[in-house]
């Protein structure tokens, strides 16, 4: 073994409960552990990263990983933390959502190699779609007793009035989830499951189901961590827009970097030890340094390098940090030009915008006149004084009143950035 799992976990604050004997069955033999991933949308996003990153420590402690993708169960909804029903996939989503998930997977696991521990996505769909009602009630519902799934918190709460009370659908899956560990135990020898703390009850359901079917000298483990959440109590990877997504297309490489440039301090701390593979002493001396100069943001620069660099890659990190250059006034008028649209509209969303007609710049304009005619400026004798000052710079290049513009100052065939002063930003788009 590598390194103990367990420790790893703990230190890195990803330890919330555990099974008896679960750390003597790790240091023992090498084992394989299952997490379970809704594969509800085409793309993770930051909040399955925490399970991703145990299984991403249980491989480099030289244990085996499986990712379950949960096909079936994701056609029928996981009362865990919710308080309304899910909507219901069909096979098709379902298999396009599956492929875009192990490619993202792929970034964290080993699932290539020939080592003994190298990971593997199963879907259990695969062993539930020829499963029939009245052979899984015979076989696997007769060992769980309806006390017992009743006295799981998942369950409690929908009953107790959150949300409009739960469905017979919803109410059997925690059976489903137990009989996916007792399968993997059978023909995966897979020995612990791992998931966030909302899962337990789901989890011991199958650790229960394992000793009730195969006899009581039959064990399984159990291993979650804690739900990520904010210092000021928001939810994690929730912005306005929504979930910050691995996948490009949803989340720009930019806004994903700037997630984490954003971290207040002390969730800095917390997520540098959750979310990278920096190892205690990097860590410590990290904090250690933020901690003298909190304004050079040492932590969030970290964090966001080493995820940026992890989800995405090394030019969409080096695209990420010249974005945030310009914005902050360092950047260069060739970087400027090398971005992609979706990037430029992350980069300047939120500043000031007004359109100009593409004719009219076509055939020339006056560096006055256009700044006039698209409100940076109110006057004509403003915006001569400003550029006298050297005050402004259109695709982060100072001009003065002589400057004619035309198509090619365009950015992106339809963009031109105008800057006021050293913060005031305008994006113009060319129709």
């Amino acid at each position: 073994m590598n390194k103990d799992f367990v420790e790893e976990l703990r230190w890195r604050g990803m330890l919330h409960s555990m099974t008896p004997g679960t750390e003597e069955q790790l240091r023992k033999e090498l084992t394989t552990a299952y997490l379970g991933i809704d594969p509800t949308a085409d793309s993770l996003h930051i909040g399955h990263l925490c399970g991703i990153m145990m299984l991403r420590h249980f491989q480099h402690a030289g244990h085996k990983p499986l990712a379950l993708l949960g096909g079936a169960t994701g056609m029928i909804g996981d009362p865990s933390g919710k308080s309304a029903e899910r909507n219901l996939l069909n096979d098709e989503t379902l298999n396009h959502n599956q492929a875009c998930i192990k490619k993202q997977l792929s970034k964290f696991l080993d699932f290539e190699s020939d080592a003994p521990n190298k990971a593997e996505l199963v879907n259990n769909y695969d062993w539930m779609k020829d499963y029939s009602f009245l052979n899984f009630i015979r076989d696997i519902g007769k060992h769980i007793t309806v006390n017992y799934m009743m006295a799981k918190d998942s369950v409690k709460k929908r009953f107790s009035g959150e949300g409009e009370g739960m469905s017979f659908t919803e109410f059997s899956y925690q059976l489903v989830q137990g009989y996916d560990f007792l399968y993997l135990y059978q023909h995966k020898g897979c020995k612990l499951q791992m998931g966030g703390s909302d899962q337990w009850g789901n989890i011991t359901t199958g650790t229960e189901l394992i000793r009730r079917k195969l006899g009581a000298d039959e064990t399984a483990y159990a291993l979650t961590c804690p739900l990520i959440t904010k210092s000021d109590g928001g939810k994690f990877g929730k912005t306005e827009k929504g979930n910050i997504w691995l996948d490009p297309k949803k989340t720009s490489p930019y806004a994903f970097y700037q997630f984490w440039m954003n971290c207040t301090d002390e969730d800095a701390a917390k997520y540098i030890k959750i979310f990278t593979m920096l190892n205690k002493e990097e860590v410590d001396a990290l904090i250690e340094r933020h901690a003298a100069e909190p304004h050079l943001r040492e932590l969030q620069r970290t964090l966001a390098r080493e995820l940026t660099l992890v989800v995405h890659s090394k030019e969409d990190l080096e695209m990420a940090e010249e974005a945030t250059q310009i914005l902050f006034g360092k950047g260069t008028a060739d970087a400027l030009r090398k971005f992609d649209e979706a990037t430029l509209l992350s980069i300047f969303e939120g500043v000031p915008n007004s359109n100009f007609s593409r004719d009219t710049l076509t055939a020339g304009v006056g560096i006055i006149d256009f700044l006039v005619q698209t409100e940076v400026f109110t006057s004509k004798g403003e915006a001569r004084k400003m550029l006298q000052g050297n005050g402004v710079s259109v695709n982060k290049e100072k001009v003065d009143e002589n400057k004619t513009l035309g198509k090619e100052d365009l950015l992106n065939d339809k963009y031109i950035l105008v800057q006021k002063g050293k913060k005031n930003y305008y994006l113009i788009i060319v129709k």
